[in-house]
């Protein structure tokens, strides 16, 4: 098997363990004996009179239909509001089994077009707005969140109109917000973000199921965190808009609702009704990847579960890791350059800030493989692209084409570079199948890649320019370094892979 098919196996892998139906299977049961009890992961939570459920999220279709099943009868109504198209897709790549059956219970309202919040998720989330009002203390309802969830649950506090709001996400996201601070500028201004809806729902019994789409797994920031209480108050909301200059450049319905919103977050006693448990991550992702790689022969490794920051840094980091790595097949792995090398990643990696990671002990880890085994380097996060052009694209081909220039520009400045002597392919993908508004989950790069689109007439360093790295990857070669999965159900955030074996001699 070539490296692009190692690479798109274990993407699959990955994303596989993390897809809806087995996940709920294993965490969610009914106890049906006497008084009905939901059992989630050992805890049990009594079915006094109606079960209700509410769902939002890239992922959110297949954990209803899940949910659905397991049930049964003693399921009320529910309502989930899930991306456009997800449907069509999925009946398109023969995944009936994440759809719901015939004569469901349970609504389901497409909306959220390429990820942004839209009339038709608003009127899903007032939908489920009024089902939260409407509850007793007897009830339970029943939440599935999931990445994509915060675009698919809009509800801005009056008097701000949804195009107000989605036009100062956009501003954000432009200027180079990370996922975190777009979600606390949301939270502040919605009914139902920031705990809201579990507040609504008030006094029902209230229990998330969560697959974490954020780094780290904060219940807070997850889709916005309806179900959460936010550790964020309204002061911190002023402090990012003035942080990206925006403070001065806000609609009237904005101000107005900024200087009325309570100066500190609701007080977690008011949680007590409440229930947030996570059913799956980046991290389960990236060890089902790690196990298969180990399989087809790999000395595997992962990096981290956290990788963040501006893509181009990102970039770096990785193609610096890949260097180091030849050394070690070129046994140059411990003279000067790599002692260079090693410094650099050090630095590099305490400038983005990457939680959890320890480089040092990653790197002894690396100092051992050779060439006898191939190298498998995996991780998993979000990185950030900060937009300078019109191009399309998303932070998965951009980081992609970025390593791809990284290396080759490591490769040319030196005739007998290490880098030569090892064959490697890195791949970045979503695992929700959707990278940016494009029907690409991601992209592949090798050290050749650049050398290969100048010979078609294809400048690399333009296209980045105008982060355009859809439209670039789409003419080179035929799309065949896309990554194209269709909407895949699910959502954990970013996965990169790092493939590296050294070269048959001829």
């Amino acid at each position: 098997m070539s490296l692009h098919e190692h690479a798109l196996s274990l993407f699959h892998g990955a994303v596989g363990t993390v897809r809806p139906a087995p996940m709920l299977k294993r965490a969610l049961k009914l106890q049906r004996d006497g008084c009905p009890q939901l059992l989630v992961k050992g805890q049990a939570f009594p079915v006094k009179r109606d079960l209700y459920l509410v769902g939002f999220g890239k992922a959110v279709l297949g954990m209803a239909a899940a949910a659905e099943e397991i049930l049964g009868d003693h399921l009320t109504l529910g309502i989930i509001n899930v991306p456009l198209g997800i449907q069509e897709s999925l009946q398109r790549a023969g995944m009936e089994g994440m759809l719901l059956k015939p004569h469901s219970k349970i609504q389901v309202i497409e909306g959220a077009k390429n990820n942004l919040p839209d009339e038709e998720a608003l009127k899903g989330a007032a939908a489920i707005l009024e089902l939260a009002k409407g509850l007793t203390a007897d009830d339970l309802l029943l939440v599935l969140i999931s990445g994509g969830g915060s675009a698919l649950l809009p509800a801005p506090i009056p008097p701000i109109i949804l195009k107000e709001k989605e036009k100062l996400t956009k501003m954000l996201a432009s200027r180079g917000a990370a996922i975190q601070e777009l979600n606390i500028v949301r939270k502040t201004l919605s009914m139902l973000k920031g705990g809201g809806l579990a507040q609504l729902a008030h006094p029902a019994r209230v229990v998330s199921l969560i697959l974490s789409d954020v780094i780290g797994d904060p219940l807070d920031i997850i889709a916005s965190g309806p179900t959460a209480p936010s550790s964020h108050s309204v002061q911190d909301c002023i402090q990012i808009l003035t942080k990206y200059n925006l403070l001065h450049d806000l609609p009237k319905s904005v101000e107005i609702v900024l200087s009325s919103s309570p100066t500190k977050p609701t007080a977690p006693e008011n949680y007590a009704h409440v229930s947030n448990i996570i059913l799956g991550s980046n991290t389960l992702a990236l060890e089902e990847a790690k196990r298969q790689a180990e399989g087809l022969g790999y000395a595997a490794l992962v990096l981290s579960a956290a990788v963040q920051g501006e893509v181009s840094r990102v970039a770096t980091l990785y193609c610096q890791l890949i260097q180091l790595v030849c050394l070690g097949f070129a046994s140059l792995g411990k003279g000067s350059l790599s002692d260079e090398l090693r410094r650099n990643l050090l630095q590099l990696a305490a400038e983005l800030h990457i939680p959890t990671l320890d480089l040092d002990e990653f790197l002894q880890a690396l100092r051992g493989l050779g060439p006898v085994r191939p190298v498998c380097i995996l991780a998993g996060g979000e990185t950030t692209v900060q937009l300078q052009g019109t191009g399309k694209g998303g932070r998965n081909q951009e980081l992609a084409l970025r390593v791809g220039l990284g290396l080759h520009k490591a490769q040319a400045t030196e005739a007998s570079s290490p880098q030569r002597r090892c064959e490697i392919l890195f791949l970045s993908g979503g695992t929700d199948g959707q990278d940016g508004p494009t029907e690409a989950a991601g992209a592949f790069c090798t050290p050749g890649l650049v050398a290969e689109a100048l010979q078609e007439g294809l400048d690399v360093e333009a296209f980045l320019r105008n982060n355009d790295s859809y439209t670039f990857f789409r003419q080179f070669q035929g799309g065949h370094h896309l990554l194209v999965t269709g909407l895949t159900g699910t959502n954990v955030m970013d996965i990169q892979a790092i493939l590296i074996r050294a070269m048959e001699r001829s």
